[in-house]
């Protein structure tokens, strides 16, 4: 049974940082090319960041030089660190599967509020 369980987000002022966090089970975790999702009020789902198995990264043009992605293929867990944030970035995030792979269930996802 496939489960994804994100956490770690929050409240944060503009320029504030937050580590959001994303236990992966029921799939192939270290073969799997996984992602950092985002989903703002009124908007469509989004990917915003994503890791090869092998640990190469990809960004949005809106994540570069603020997110980092990581994961730790022995606990089946992929990071999202979020720095410079900004009022923009709010939305819940999900963790999933890349598309390539074709989506997994989908967590609850994470609310990250970035506000003063």
């Amino acid at each position: 049974q496939v489960q994804l369980v994100e956490s770690g987000g929050g409240l944060v002022q503009p320029g504030g940082s937050l580590r959001l966090s994303c236990a992966a089970s029921g799939i192939a975790f270290s073969i799997t090319r996984m992602g950092w999702y985002r989903q703002a009020p009124g908007k469509e789902r989004e990917l915003v960041a994503d890791i090869f198995s092998g640990g190469i990264t990809v960004y949005a043009d809106s994540a570069k030089g603020r997110f980092t992605i990581s994961r730790d293929n022995a606990k089946n867990m992929v990071y999202l660190q979020m720095n410079s944030l900004k009022p923009e970035d709010t939305a819940v995030y999900y963790c999933n599967r890349h598309p390539h792979h074709g989506y997994a269930k989908w967590g609850q996802g994470t609310q990250v509020t970035v506000s003063s």
